[in-house]
């Protein structure tokens, strides 16, 4: 195997971790979701490892720009998906999310096709995010019993914070455009 490959390995890998991590966190009995929250630290422990491998070897790729983002929705999609569904959050959130992927999906398109530009990388927003909705589900699924209010208030940490990296997309999807003179 290419040391090049390693990255997008890692990144298919945790979109595989997908479906299993939503047939752990149902088919668990207990109170705490053990199996499920292993699963979905391993599938974050590779969204890191592969983002730092690909960056410190300069191995990135355009499979890369794709597989990596996709499998960080996805997993977060689920993980949202399932603490939704045993209503340990409320539905805004999902919807929230929803929106917010589907603009910037939006936006990536219309920016590749029309400008013919790069897909622009993540930000800080969109990292810190991904990071806070990580320990938010983890928490959630680990301690189940936190009042809702308080689990409210950590998604919609998240949710404030996925908030400002479609406003920092959308500024730096209008300059690119400009610039484009389009």
């Amino acid at each position: 195997m290419k040391l090049k490959t390693l990255p997008n390995l890692l990144s298919g890998f945790r979109i595989c971790l997908v479906p299993v991590f939503v047939f752990a966190y149902f088919e668990d009995r207990g109170i705490v979701k053990t199996w499920a929250v292993s699963i979905y630290i391993v599938a974050a422990a590779t969204d890191f490892l592969d983002g730092f491998i690909a960056r410190r070897f300069s191995l990135t790729s355009n499979l890369g720009k794709v597989l990596d983002p996709l499998g960080d929705k996805l997993m977060t999609a689920a993980a949202l998906a399932c603490i939704t569904v045993d209503g340990l959050v409320p539905a805004w959130a999902i919807a929230a999310v929803a929106t917010k992927e589907l603009l910037m999906g939006a936006g990536g398109l219309v920016l590749h096709r029309l400008a013919r530009a790069e897909i622009p990388p993540s930000n800080i927003f969109g990292k810190t995010a991904t990071v806070v909705f990580v320990v938010a589900c983890a928490a959630l699924m680990m301690f189940p019993s936190i009042p809702r209010l308080y689990a409210s208030a950590m998604i919609g940490v998240a949710v404030g914070l996925t908030s400002a990296a479609l406003i920092s997309y959308i500024l730096t999807f209008s300059a690119v455009m400009k610039r484009r003179g389009n």
